[in-house]
């Protein structure tokens, strides 16, 4: 029997999982990072940088550096191949205090070959609010490799792009202030009526006392006075671990490029009948030179011979049933049957969706 269906039963919102912590389901409103950019020069590029012809604004970031650092280039032209514009991007994490550093990524934006091995100067990364909150610095780590001769070239993984471990440091904090907080929503990230029920019952039970309500399917809030804790953060960390049972929703997702099925285990299929047939078309082309005969008056010409036929397959699986499944065993059992290919079984869940059977929702990648 062939494999029809993949089953992936420890995937978060396919299958249940048991008990969850409460953190790994929800956000805490208002702690969340933040992205960060800047656009920078990275120099020391063994002849693999831009070509300033073709990139104008690497030159033009190279003479404003070096005219901060008291060099005049005014009238000058040079042409070095050893530098690169890049952009460079970082995500500033909830709380970073000044002095911290964080990981940036640097990725060329000119026609550089290759960042390995050179050193992005001096970078400030600046948030939606324009305002500078890190500056970047340091030698660029890149995970690919080029290599070319006068014929031919070879690029592996992608050099121009790296990272730089630790490669910013924080100069501002993000103005927020969670001691000041009397209210903190909570954000699921799968919104569901019944799990946010299921949070707000066990927070009460975990303080013995309402401190918790359910807003909508998304949104339970925590009245943080109501606690009683020290602070917000404290009452933070004694609900991040209590343990909740999510509710999952019934839903199939295939991807049609590899021909992956993963079903949850909500999902129900109704009493169904269903055929499937298997027709091979072949179309042969066998052409053939006429010739007149020896002495004749005449041309050679091409005849076409087209073979043309439809063939079935006869070992097929005719009218199957597949019976009302209330389990996902069931289900797999039902569509096992069948004896079907992966690719061909898409074809029929759809199908099956289409006719009301499928109980559950059907996503395609």
């Amino acid at each position: 029997m062939k494999l029809l269906v993949f089953l992936l039963m420890l995937l978060p919102g396919f299958a249940s999982a048991g008990a969850i912590r409460l953190k790994d389901l929800v956000n805490f409103d208002g702690v969340r990072g933040n992205d960060l950019v800047g656009y920078g020069l990275v120099v020391g590029l063994n002849g693999t940088g831009d070509g300033l012809r073709n990139s104008p604004f690497t030159e033009e970031i190279m003479s404003n550096i070096l005219e901060r650092l008291g060099v005049n280039v005014n009238g000058e032209e040079f042409r070095p191949k050893n530098v690169a514009a890049v952009l460079v991007t970082a995500s500033l994490p909830p709380f970073a205090r000044v002095g911290g550093q964080i990981d940036v990524t640097v990725s060329a934006i000119g026609d550089s070959k290759s960042l390995l091995g050179g050193t992005l100067i001096m970078t400030p990364l600046n948030a939606a609010d324009g305002q500078i909150y890190a500056v970047a610095q340091g030698t660029v780590l890149a995970g690919g490799a080029v290599a070319e001769g006068e014929a031919a070239s070879v690029v592996q993984g992608v050099p121009t792009s790296g990272v730089i471990p630790s490669g910013a440091r924080v100069e501002r904090e993000i103005d927020f202030d969670l001691s000041t907080l009397t209210q903190m929503r909570l954000a699921l990230r799968e919104p569901d009526f019944t799990t946010a029920s299921r949070i707000e019952i066990a927070i009460n039970s975990e303080f013995n006392r309402a401190v918790a309500i359910m807003r909508d399917s998304g949104t339970v809030e925590l009245n943080i006075e109501a606690t009683q804790s020290i602070s917000t953060a404290h009452a933070l960390g004694r609900i991040e671990n209590i343990l909740v049972e999510p509710e999952t929703k019934a839903r199939v997702v295939v991807d049609q490029r590899s021909g992956t099925i993963v079903m949850g285990q909500e999902v129900r299929i109704s009493r169904v009948a269903v055929s499937q047939g298997n027709l091979t078309l072949t179309v042969e082309e066998s052409p053939i030179a006429v010739q007149p005969n020896p002495f004749a008056r005449g041309e050679t010409v091409v005849v076409p011979r087209t073979f043309a036929g439809i063939e079935e397959e006869e070992e097929g699986t005719g009218l199957a049933e597949i019976p009302e499944a209330t389990t996902l065993s069931e289900v797999v059992a039902g569509l096992n049957a069948l004896g079907v290919s992966p690719r061909d079984m898409i074809d029929i869940l759809k199908t099956i969706k289409a006719a009301g059977a499928l109980h559950a929702e059907f996503v395609v990648r």
